[in-house]
């Protein structure tokens, strides 16, 4: 049975002290029975910080970006091996501001989990469409050709251990949620497409969130699809009390008592 994940990016937010502020009311209201995974992804200043705040938790560590390089003369990038320093269990990897912003394409973001798999770091992949793809009818097209390049060279044993991310550009920060029913449709494609490259049984594992303008108020909504397994959380991931709420709806979901 597949766990219900709930991973909030902080993205460019919080300095270190509101870094710890915050993550240690998430520590203090979430009351963790198993059935649900939390994450957090602060930016690079404040993960050693939370990461050592965090060491008797078993809320997970995420990092927002990393290099497909191990060391090297990078200026200004973070290797796997930093990562793995910290305490990293997790990284996002793709995310469409990364894509959009610092020319991201689909070879680096196969590279980058690839190098993610062989230190032990859990890729979340994030894909989805802009809305100029939604409303040409290429939702499927653009989401398809993603996989594919995401997972071209991963073994059936590495892509089980691959979270997806399905983030509707043109819900991301807008105010606009894709309908559980949107989602679900998209994210049912996205398992088809891996029982296509590595069979039913890697599809039935492999996690799916959704990421879009997710809040208290939809987040049951949306959790509760066959093919939804959790939500990758933006604003609303910054407030204690929001983000607590988005955990609550995941364990209700998964049948715990919230």
């Amino acid at each position: 049975m597949r766990k219900i994940v709930i991973a909030g990016n902080w993205k460019m937010h919080k300095t270190r002290g509101e870094a710890l502020e915050l993550v240690e009311t998430i520590r203090k209201g979430f009351k963790d029975n198993g059935e649900i995974k939390v994450i957090v992804a602060p930016p690079f200043t404040s993960l050693l910080s939370v990461s050592e705040a965090l060491k008797d938790s078993t809320i997970g560590i995420a990092a927002q970006n990393m290099y497909f390089e191990k060391e090297g003369a990078y200026t200004g990038e973070v290797s796997p091996l930093m990562l793995k320093d910290v305490g990293v269990h997790y990284v996002i990897i793709g995310h469409s501001e990364r894509r959009k912003y610092f020319c991201e394409t689909d070879e680096n973001v196969n590279k980058k989990i690839k190098v993610a798999l062989e230190y032990s770091i859990t890729p979340i992949l994030c894909i989805g469409e802009s809305l100029e793809e939604r409303k040409g009818g290429r939702t499927f097209e653009k989401v398809e050709k993603q996989i594919e390049f995401a997972f071209k060279d991963i073994s059936p044993e590495n892509a089980r251990k691959i979270i997806v991310a399905y983030e509707p550009i043109w819900a991301i920060g807008t105010g606009e949620t894709a309908t559980p029913e949107q989602a679900e449709e998209v994210h049912s494609f996205i398992r088809k497409k891996i029982a296509k490259m590595y069979g039913n049984n890697v599809a039935s594992y492999a996690i799916i969130l959704y990421g879009g303008s997710v809040k208290p108020d939809n987040a049951f909504s949306l959790m509760r699809e066959n093919d939804i397994d959790g939500v990758l959380v933006g604003g609303a991931s910054l407030k204690g009390d929001s983000f607590l709420e988005i955990i609550k709806a995941g364990i209700r979901v998964s049948g715990g008592e919230s």
